[in-house]
């Protein structure tokens, strides 16, 4: 089923602001636009046309880190929100970040560190390890409180939208370009609304380090 957020969930979910209990509905199908293929991870964005203001989110999210790898790949999440980095590997990890988005750095540690991540500025957030240099993940900062992860069949619905109109824009770890390409306008008239949207987007070539094959060789422990 197409991930959604709305509400809160578990440490894996995330806190989607939303007014309405009973509004309009887009369904959104993100696939590659060589072969056709779906593409999940796509955090698929409706802005409303007004640019309105919004109060930010106030909560954790979380990404996780297990068998050397973030969990999850894709993270969405909502200007306002703070991000918290639990380590659940019996080994050191040294988190950071060199994006734009957001610059930190999380020296060695196990376990979790002291102090979260304020999410403060919309777009994307590469993830790496200093130590583990195959460990990447991404989160990707919303500037609307109206966005949703597409499945492994590159669907994603966004519920309980108010009427009106909204550029709506798609963003994936592999997008050639940036979401500002991929916009579409939809205008949902009422609570029984629901819009269909196909995104069919380039992807570019992604390098990933290679891994180690033993646990705990050498210096990747």
């Amino acid at each position: 089923m197409p991930i959604t957020f709305k509400c809160k969930t578990t440490t894996l979910a995330l806190l989607c602001f939303v007014g309405q209990a009973s509004a309009a509905t887009i369904n959104a199908q993100v696939q590659d636009s060589k072969t056709g293929d779906p593409l999940g991870d796509a955090v698929v964005v409706a802005i409303p046309e007004d640019r309105a203001s919004f109060k930010g989110g106030d909560s954790d999210i979380v990404v996780d880190q297990i068998d050397k790898e973030f969990v999850r790949y894709v993270t969405p999440a909502f200007i306002g929100h703070n991000v918290q980095f639990p380590n659940h590997d019996e080994i050191r990890h040294h988190v950071y970040s060199f994006s734009d988005t957001k610059n930190f750095e999380i020296p060695l540690y196990k376990e979790k560190p002291a102090d979260p991540i304020l999410l403060d500025t919309a777009g994307e957030i590469i993830l790496g390890c200093n130590i583990h240099d195959w460990m990447k993940g991404f989160i990707y900062v919303s500037e609307s409180p109206y966005f949703a992860q597409s499945d492994v069949t590159g669907q994603a619905v966004l519920n309980d939208l108010p009427a009106g109109r909204y550029d709506v824009q798609v963003w994936h770890p592999n997008l050639q370009g940036n979401p500002e390409k991929t916009v579409q306008t939809v205008g949902l008239q009422s609570a029984a609304d629901s819009q269909a949207l196909t995104f069919e987007l380039k992807q570019k070539k992604v390098w990933k380090a290679w891994r180690s094959p033993t646990p705990g060789a050498g210096s990747y422990n």
